[in-house]
């Protein structure tokens, strides 16, 4: 394989692993931008969704990658997985934020995040304990087309999750900007004691974006499955930490920012894990510095914040 070809296939790699950043950076950025809030439960979110993911195929009958479904069974497998796994972890992100943070809202300090941490840990080991330790098989009923550019492969699975994860940003992007929630959001982000007067329901508001981030974080999980063909407990510290990365890196707060540094992270990471020069064991360092270098002299990031800082 020619220099040329390796950049081309780790380049589709990498916006493969950028999409799904994207869309759990977009949890993070939600809430953020709205309660100021690190959201940490979003991490074994993303890993709870997987396994939503992982249960809805068994019941359709799919197992390991040995089941292969091709035209609207496809289709229609894949949406179906897509929506209960989105509206569950969605649910779950509702009761997080109704049923732990809502009781903190008015506390000063870092309590609303540390319950974060908790209720994280909460999710790891429950399904640790009634799932185990193993890695799960995930099922994959994709069919194995590929097609060769030059010397680089691009899957089905790839052209998919593209497709996929870039249709839910844009949809995001719309509702933000276009639907009345949406610009009660933004409203809510930049002042909510003016959108409260001005009638916005700002706990309808808040609960939307937990809802519709958490609902991300559950198809990344569902991305997550088909793209590497297992799923374990252990997932969602690694994807979520370079996420927030993703999402601190592109703006926190900004939405088209947490977009953009996802796939950012992505390219780095699958340049860096193959160049014969550096290695997947320097991938971590490379990410983790050049937020730093980011933090450092431009905190707000790449593409600015949104929201204001209320602190």
């Amino acid at each position: 394989m020619t220099a040329i070809d390796l950049l081309l296939q780790q380049t589709i790699n990498g916006l493969s692993l950028g999409a799904m950043y994207a869309l759990l950076a977009l949890g993070f950025t939600l809430v953020y931008g709205i309660l100021e809030l690190i959201n940490f439960s979003h991490f074994n979110v993303f890993m709870v969704g997987s396994f939503i993911a992982m249960a809805v195929l068994h019941a359709f009958g799919i197992q390991g990658q040995t089941t292969i479904l091709t035209g609207f069974s496809l289709a229609g497998v894949l949406l179906v997985t897509f929506a209960v796994t989105m509206v569950a972890s969605g649910t779950i992100g509702v009761l997080i934020e109704r049923l732990t943070l809502r009781p903190l809202r008015n506390v000063r300090g870092p309590a609303a995040m540390i319950t974060t941490i908790g209720v994280s840990y909460i999710l790891f080991n429950f399904v640790l304990l009634f799932l185990g330790a193993d890695a799960k098989n995930f099922p994959n009923p994709l069919p194995p087309i590929k097609f060769e550019i030059g010397g680089a492969t691009l899957r089905m699975k790839e052209m998919l999750i593209w497709a996929l994860s870039g249709g839910l940003m844009l949809a995001l992007h719309v509702f933000v900007q276009k639907t009345r929630l949406g610009k009660a959001m933004r409203a809510t982000a930049q002042d909510p004691e003016a959108a409260r007067m001005m009638g916005v329901e700002v706990d309808r508001v808040i609960m939307t974006a937990f809802f519709i981030g958490s609902a991300l974080a559950g198809a990344g999980g569902l991305i997550f499955g088909l793209y590497y063909n297992f799923t374990s407990f252990i997932i969602g510290f690694n994807a979520g930490l370079r996420a927030f990365t993703a999402a601190v890196l592109g703006g926190i707060g900004n939405v088209p920012g947490a977009m953009a540094g996802g796939i950012i992270i992505g390219l780095i990471e699958a340049a860096a894990g193959q160049s014969e020069y550096i290695g997947a064991q320097w991938a971590d360092v490379i990410i983790f510095s050049i937020l730093v270098l980011v933090l450092v002299f431009r905190p707000n990031g790449l593409f600015g914040r949104m929201a204001p800082n209320k602190s």
